[in-house]
């Protein structure tokens, strides 16, 4: 069952007309209203094409964390071939909120490490709402000098609220182990590409995210702290979570402008959710078109093209 967001209601209404029109042909009440089906599925989507032409920061933001927008595990079943993932951190324990492993992109070997956040109750609570804790962290660090070590390009998808950040996670070391994993992608001599394919939050994000290439699906959201935290810091009222999100220039249209991504991958329209293998196929053309731009670099070429982007984020606009 589809879900719809709040801005929505004009293209659920049309929608839920279609459906009741189908329900009626499909019990023999009425065999003469293809027609008007046609005409309202059209009216339909171009409501769907006008609305996701016009979203505000905000509204990009309730898209970015839609429940049925395609997760990490969705990509991996969809774009990597004989996926293994790899457990544990060698130090602490397993955190499920990252997942992580070896497979191949396109007949190619990578490394593949992403933010999962689940889909339903269960697997939402297993996997802590895709807030990794330091476990976490460390255990991309080890796939990385793995990756390393042998090779092989490092592709990382990007969807998480933020870094835990309860407790434990604390008295474990979590800003040490983001600050490691960021100087981990850093320091890679392969090519790595980071896909941000939802929210993009905080250190809890760019942990993962310090690429050669940082995607952003069209309608995702990267930041250094969410709209409501922003509003409940600046305005102590977090019910203006849709002027901070407009004041934090947090989608990809402005952030390509800063130099802080370097391609914003088109969604379907209505977003990923309503066509996720349409969203798979882009996606993957657009991972493999920034791999083959970097596969002849040398290590230290790699590291230093690296380098130089990050360096010129702000300097240049």
């Amino acid at each position: 069952m589809r879900s719809y967001l709040d801005f929505e209601k004009s293209v659920a209404e049309f929608e839920a007309k279609v459906e009741e029109l189908r329900a009626l042909a499909a019990s023999g009440q009425a065999v003469t209203i293809g027609e008007e089906i046609a005409k309202l599925e059209a009216k339909a989507s171009q409501a769907l094409k006008d609305l996701y032409a016009n979203l505000t920061p905000w509204q990009k933001a309730l898209v970015a964390r839609h429940p049925q927008r395609p997760h990490v595990c969705d990509y991996i079943v969809g774009l990597i071939e004989e996926f293994t993932p790899l457990a544990g951190d060698r130090k602490f324990g397993e955190d499920e909120a990252i997942l992580g492993g070896f497979g191949r992109f396109r007949g190619e070997p990578v490394c593949v490490i992403g933010q999962e956040k689940g889909s339903s109750t269960e697997e939402r609570l297993k996997h802590n709402f895709g807030m990794a804790r330091p476990e976490g962290y460390r255990k991309a660090v080890r796939l990385m000098e793995m990756a390393d070590r042998f090779g092989l390009p490092v592709i990382t998808l990007v969807d998480t609220a933020g870094a835990y950040p309860g407790i434990g996670a604390e008295e474990r070391g979590q800003a040490e182990a983001i600050a490691r994993s960021t100087d981990a992608c850093l320091g890679l001599g392969v090519p790595n590409v980071a896909v941000v394919i939802g929210e993009g939050g905080s250190g809890g994000a760019i942990a993962i995210a310090t690429a050669n290439r940082v995607l952003m699906l069209e309608h995702a959201i990267y930041s250094v702290i969410s709209p409501e935290g922003a509003a409940s810091i600046l305005w102590r009222d977090s019910s203006r979570a849709q002027d901070a999100a407009t004041s934090m220039k947090i989608t990809a249209q402005d952030l390509i402008k800063f130099g802080v991504i370097d391609k914003i991958v088109p969604e379907p329209p209505g977003g990923a959710h309503r066509d996720p293998q349409a969203m798979m196929d882009t996606l993957g053309e657009a991972i493999a078109q920034a791999l083959g731009d970097l596969k002849t670099l040398s290590p230290a070429e790699v590291r230093e093209h690296r380098y130089a982007k990050f360096l010129a984020i702000g300097r240049t606009l």
